[in-house]
């Protein structure tokens, strides 16, 4: 068998190892969409210090990236999972979405229809063909394509699953996301937005303020040091 059939192999196992081909349950692997943050962390063996808020309000929206290790645990061998990271976006202790990166030296040589291929064998038939030259497909609104290019994509009303080509080199991602969760998560962040513009003159009120009571309390800690202490 060649390199690259092992690799379509091998993607295809490990996509597979938590799910059954044409999955209802929306999922990557042992990963589901819905969980809370301290089960993924604790999945991950992450600390929830490793959360990063990104909006307090009007909801909550995190993230937490995790970096697959290189070794099989408790050894020295190296692992043969191409899965490189993980970024989970969690919506109010949800999971929204999951954003799946892969070493591009253990995808090296794999093509658009392998990844294709192998991803079918989990998530069941392609929802969005590959684009013709004349026609562009309609991928879910929920992923940033600014990472690269959208591929194919599988799914239906409740999840989607979007594979992209990087913009840069021969990388890929994966994209799983519920669409449900993600809907309000945009909204949130949109909210967020209008919420940060509208308080920004009295956060930098604040802030102001803040900064001279600082300067105030230095000032007058050092202007009694030297009181002490001065000799005319």
């Amino acid at each position: 068998m060649s390199k690259q059939a092992c690799g379509v192999v091998g993607i295809a196992l490990l996509l597979s190892m938590a799910a059954l081909s044409g999955q209802t349950t929306p999922r990557y692997r042992d990963f589901v969409l819905g969980s809370n943050v301290s089960s993924v962390s604790a999945q991950v063996k992450a600390s929830l210090a490793d959360v990063r808020t990104i909006h307090q309000r009007p909801a909550l929206i995190q993230d937490l990236q995790w970096h697959a290790p290189y070794f099989v645990a408790d050894s020295n061998q190296p692992r043969k999972d191409p899965v490189q990271q993980i970024t989970f976006s969690f919506y109010n202790d949800q999971l929204y979405r999951m954003a799946i990166d892969y070493d591009r030296q253990r995808i090296e040589g794999l093509t658009d229809a392998d990844m294709i291929s192998a991803l079918t064998e989990v998530y069941g038939p392609v929802t969005t063909p590959t684009p013709t030259p004349k026609t562009a497909p309609t991928f879910a609104s929920s992923i940033d394509v600014t990472w690269g290019t959208p591929v194919s994509q599988w799914g239906n009303a409740d999840y989607s699953v979007v594979l992209l080509r990087s913009s840069f080199g021969t990388g890929y991602q994966v994209v799983v996301t519920s669409t449900e969760l993600a809907a309000l998560a945009r909204s949130a962040a949109v909210e967020a937005a209008r919420l940060d513009e509208r308080e920004a003159p009295l956060r930098e009120i604040a802030r102001q303020k803040q900064e001279a009571e600082a300067t105030r309390a230095s000032q007058e800690k050092a202007r009694a040091a030297n009181k002490a202490t001065f000799r005319p």
